[in-house]
């Protein structure tokens, strides 16, 4: 995997890196919160590794903005000189960590947080690769939402998107549909059909 290592001391930034780098992962260096968010523009960086206390942007305030900003699910495994407890742990929760690792970084905990991230990532991909499919049906074109509850499409739309819909007729629905049921009732069909954009 593609890991973002954020740590600000030289020294502690160089353990990290090597230790991601024989846990087989490729690293990409930051030494503060702003250097990190703007090395996670890149979609490929879904997982982070960083230190609680950073200059320009600690790592709560990474985590929040990350969970704000960035579209895709990215793992966020934060690190404590000292074992988070109490308000420390809240804070962490509600800025949306989902992992803490002790400093110095024992690399065998490391490993196991990672092979955990890689799997939210896997189902997290999977999912939102299912999400895009839409179930309509052929004949009437219905969609199915995951409830199983069969919609007209303009009100799936309209719930998940915010549109609004306004009805019309194509060129091509006009000759094949109206046309004929104009003819049927003895209605004049020569009217032009509707033009192509209202």
């Amino acid at each position: 995997m593609k890991v973002l290592a954020v740590e600000d001391d030289p020294v502690a930034q160089l353990v990290l890196e090597s230790t991601l780098k024989s846990l087989g992962h490729e690293v990409v260096l930051a030494a503060d919160g702003e250097a990190a968010w703007a090395a996670l523009q890149d979609p490929a960086l879904r997982v982070v590794v960083c230190d609680w206390r950073l200059p320009k942007l600690d790592g709560l305030a990474l985590c929040r903005r990350v969970r704000e900003e960035r579209e895709d699910y990215v793992c966020f495994i934060l690190l404590t000189q000292h074992l988070a407890t109490g308000e420390n742990l809240d804070a962490a929760f509600a800025a949306g960590v989902d992992e803490f690792l002790t400093k110095p970084v024992d690399a065998r905990e490391l490993k196991l947080r990672l092979h955990v991230a890689r799997r939210i990532l896997t189902f997290t991909t999977e999912l939102r690769r299912l999400e895009s499919f839409l179930p309509i049906c052929a004949y009437c074109k219905r969609v199915r939402d995951d409830q199983a509850y069969w919609q007209e499409i303009e009100n799936y739309v309209a719930a998940r998107a915010g549109t609004r819909f306004s009805h019309s007729i194509c060129p091509e629905c006009y000759e094949r549909v109206m046309v004929p049921q104009l003819k049927k009732l003895g209605l004049d069909s020569t009217l032009p059909a509707p033009p192509d954009r209202i």
